[in-house]
């Protein structure tokens, strides 16, 4: 049934390793466009084509660089998507318009076993609201996407839990896009001369992307975020005094910090949700949209999101925190002027009349 919708031009959100996906035929522009529609998505972002095994890479591209092989044989099927130059037959709305296309071969079996029973490419972005939280369970993309989506494949929790790393093979020499599921200390042992931007790569707004999951703002949960970096003790001494300042005006806050550091925060009235253990960067990204859904489901105000680790997959839960606060950071080691802080805030932390202070709960 998934595979006879799939060609017939609709739309079926399928499980992957990483996230769930939603997918359409990628050499059907109208079926594509469906997916920009249901996501609200803006056509300058492009999308991942998902192929059943890397012999198929030919369907899509007519330039296949000699490393593909190599890096195919090491991380396909899996959490790896590379970016060729995009073959006449996918509809030039996958790629925002560009003459690149992205494209992995996903691991999940459900994924595998729908790509193969329909026996074409499938263009698939987070199945989610544009923006929001990737979703890592069919219930995340029934509460994003109830009624904008034909079928729903349930095969259980993601096992990653964060997108697929992307790198661009066009590029001489090749670039990181976007950190994921792959850490780039493994593709540096087969592409040496990859480099690795120092920061989150930014796309320009209205601009066709390189990549997917290159805008500032994206994985943001309705909360506002900001990302807390600076060590335990300090960190602990910011979210204090935010906290409370975040309570006088009738507002909530929430803190997304490591296990080990949970109890450094109890007492404070605030909502605190576990990232994991930080030496368990797996299991840190695993769960991690979903903690972020969680503490949208508690009505928090305010999210400080800890930092962790750049090493392994930590380079990719950064970039993810970085943009779900929409580059908003706060170094709990330097001086700064907490009203002057809040006065940053997007419209609603800065309220001056006492009565909108206690009444207003902004979502922003």
């Amino acid at each position: 049934m998934a595979a006879a919708a799939i060609r017939a031009g609709q739309l079926v959100a399928f499980p992957t390793e990483t996230v769930y996906g939603l997918g359409a035929n990628a050499l059907d522009a109208a079926a594509v466009a469906r997916i920009f529609a249901a996501k609200q998505r803006p056509s300058t972002d492009p999308l991942i084509v998902h192929l059943a095994d890397a012999s198929h890479l030919e369907r899509i591209t007519a330039d296949i660089p000699p490393v593909v092989e190599r890096l195919a044989e090491r991380f396909w099927p899996g959490p790896l998507t590379l970016v060729v130059r995009r073959g006449a037959h996918v509809a030039p709305n996958v790629s925002s318009g560009r003459d690149t296309v992205a494209v992995r071969v996903p691991a999940h079996p459900v994924a595998h076993a729908l790509l193969a029973a329909c026996d074409l490419p499938i263009a698939a972005p987070s199945a989610n609201l544009f923006s929001r939280p990737s979703p890592t369970t069919a219930q995340h993309v029934l509460a994003d996407l109830d009624g904008r989506v034909d079928i729903i494949l349930d095969g259980g929790p993601a096992t990653i839990g964060l997108e697929s790393t992307v790198i661009d093979l066009t590029q001489t020499p090749p670039v990181l896009l976007r950190p994921g599921g792959v850490p780039a200390e493994l593709l540096l042992d087969v592409l040496p001369d990859l480099r690795v931007p120092a920061a989150p790569l930014i796309a320009a707004e209205g601009e066709a992307a390189s990549s997917p999951g290159t805008l500032l703002k994206h994985y943001a949960p309705h909360a506002t975020v900001v990302l807390l970096r600076g060590d335990a003790a300090a960190a602990r001494h910011v979210a204090q005094a935010i906290v409370a300042l975040l309570h006088s005006k009738g507002l909530r806050a929430g803190l997304l910090v490591p296990d080990e550091e949970s109890p450094l925060y109890a007492g404070l009235q605030a909502e605190v949700v576990g990232l994991g253990p930080s030496a368990d960067l797996l299991a840190v990204a695993r769960y991690l949209f979903a903690r972020l859904r969680e503490l949208d489901s508690l009505g928090v105000d305010l999210i400080l999101a800890r930092e962790v680790d750049a090493a392994g997959l930590g380079l990719a839960i950064r970039d993810r925190l970085f943009r779900a606060a929409e580059g908003r950071v706060l170094d709990a080691g330097a001086p700064f002027d907490l009203a002057r802080w809040l006065a940053t805030l997007p419209p609603g932390f800065a309220v001056a009349n006492p009565q909108q202070e206690c009444s207003a709960r902004r979502r922003i």
